[in-house]
């Protein structure tokens, strides 16, 4: 079977993890961008963002000649038989997505398309979007006054920052959404690697396939949204959220996953998604209260961090504060909606000042925190964040957090507040060394769970007097 020619539009975490696994499954792959300075950089063997395993997959599929990087579109088009779109949908002050950039390249796919094309919106987008990307193709064509047939896919992509490719090579599901068989079977072969391995394939029309994407996200969201409130009703009540958590996950009906309490979700999907799944709600009269909370929990889980600290150090005027993590997840550099962006300010403001350290992160948070820049002091390891500082605060769970050598950290400190909003210490191991822990859902000292029960229901309830 002669390999399929592909064409992928931006070179962002889906396009350029998309472009380099799908050329790693045999087919022949254009990965095209308007960022001149991203292509150089990729024709010079550079991987202009940080993915685990990337850069050796890419190295394979250009060392056999399989994948090419350019910034001609015209090119690109004409010789792809199927065109992958996966440009950003950044999210508009409404919360709905912007579509300006997926329909500049349906525009382009128009004026330059030369024969039969499969179009495929891989960016994740609002449902509607593959018919509207299909009648702005066709409105270029009229325009040429040529008449050539193609089809439009919705293909969602299910990666996680981090653990993107890998996720490519093994995901749980393949989701196709289209009008003809013979994209379908195109789509089929483009993927032949996942489906001689009886990865799941679900084929459904192009609308369901747009939310199942947002779908997917926005329950994934609540999961943790909820977890992380009934964290705060475990640190009122003298109990443990992992356990809870664990508890809970032991029922296979819900399962472990998304149930770890933390300081709030992040990143580039799940406070987008949420946001447009309600905003495309709202458009069509069904709004959804369920996702609306989980969104209005998150960043009241933030803010509840802040709270935390500020109320365990009497304040945090004029005290320096260590932070551990500024990436929104560990194993990526991407600061996107990263609870480090709302926590790190709101403590500048109380009269903070900060000493920062991520192992990926600190290039991207230097511009996205540029104006606390005065308060905000990068360091060049984890250790040095320590120093001197009057509280330690883990936002972001990377590896080399996790085994810390808590006596050095104690020596350091000149406070001995530990804020572990990731859980990843146990109170006691913290405790031993002389430091304060306080992690997420734990409390630290026992509550009048009794008293409550009094206050809430009188002295009538049974066994309490």
């Amino acid at each position: 079977m002669q390999p399929r020619k592909i064409g992928v539009v931006g070179t962002g975490y889906v396009g350029l993890v998309g472009g380099v696994c799908l050329a790693d499954f045999g087919n022949r792959v254009i990965n095209v961008d308007i960022d001149e300075d991203k292509i150089t950089r990729l024709n010079n063997g550079e991987v202009p963002i940080y993915e685990p395993g990337l850069k050796e997959v890419m190295q394979k599929v250009v060392g056999k000649g399989m994948i090419e990087f350019t910034t001609d579109f015209k090119y690109t088009v004409e010789n792809s038989e199927v065109l992958f779109i996966a440009v950003g949908t950044p999210p508009r002050e409404d919360g709905s997505a912007d579509l300006k950039h997926v329909l500049t390249v349906a525009r382009d796919i128009g004026r330059h398309m030369n024969g039969y094309k499969v179009v495929v919106d891989k960016s994740t987008v609002p449902v509607g979007t593959g018919q509207l990307v299909k009648s702005t193709i066709q409105e270029e064509l009229h325009k040429r006054g040529v008449d050539f047939e193609f089809d439009v896919v919705s293909n969602p992509e299910f990666l996680r920052e981090g653990k993107a490719v890998s996720d490519f090579y093994s995901p749980d599901r393949v989701v196709i959404g289209g009008e003809s068989e013979k994209a379908l079977n195109i789509m089929k072969e483009v993927y032949r690697e996942l489906n001689d391995r009886e990865v799941p394939f679900l084929f459904t029309n192009i609308e369901t396939a747009e939310i199942i994407k947002y779908a997917s996200n926005a329950f994934l969201a609540t999961k943790i949204s909820f977890i992380n409130e009934i964290s705060r009703i475990c640190e009122g009540l003298n109990a443990n959220v992992n356990d809870v958590a664990k508890g809970m996950g032991l029922d296979a009906r819900i399962s472990p996953q998304f149930l770890q309490a933390g300081c709030g979700f992040g990143g580039s999907c799940f406070p987008k998604d949420t946001k447009a799944l309600v905003h495309i709600a709202r458009a069509n009269g069904f709004p959804m209260a369920i996702v609306e909370a989980a969104i209005k929990a998150n960043e009241e889980q933030k803010m509840h961090m802040v709270k935390k600290i500020e109320e365990n150090l009497g304040g945090v005027k004029g005290k320096t504060i260590g932070v551990l993590g500024l990436s929104f997840k560990p194993e990526t550099d991407d600061m996107r909606e990263a609870p480090s962006l709302t926590i790190i300010p709101a403590l500048i403001k109380s009269g903070a000042k900060i000493k920062a350290y991520c192992p990926e992160g600190m290039k991207e948070a230097s511009w996205r925190l540029a104006d606390y820049a005065d308060n905000i002091d990068y360091q060049e390891g984890p250790y040095q964040v320590m120093e001197e500082a009057d509280a330690l605060v883990l936002l972001t769970e990377w590896d080399q957090f996790k085994n810390l050598d808590l006596a050095r950290v104690k020596s350091l400190l000149k406070g001995q507040s530990f804020f572990d909003f990731r859980n990843v210490y146990l109170p006691d191991q913290v405790e031993r060394e002389g430091l304060d822990y306080f992690g997420v859902g734990i409390t630290r000292e026992n509550r009048d769970v009794i008293g409550y029960l009094k206050q809430a229901y009188g002295t009538s309830v049974s066994g309490v007097e």
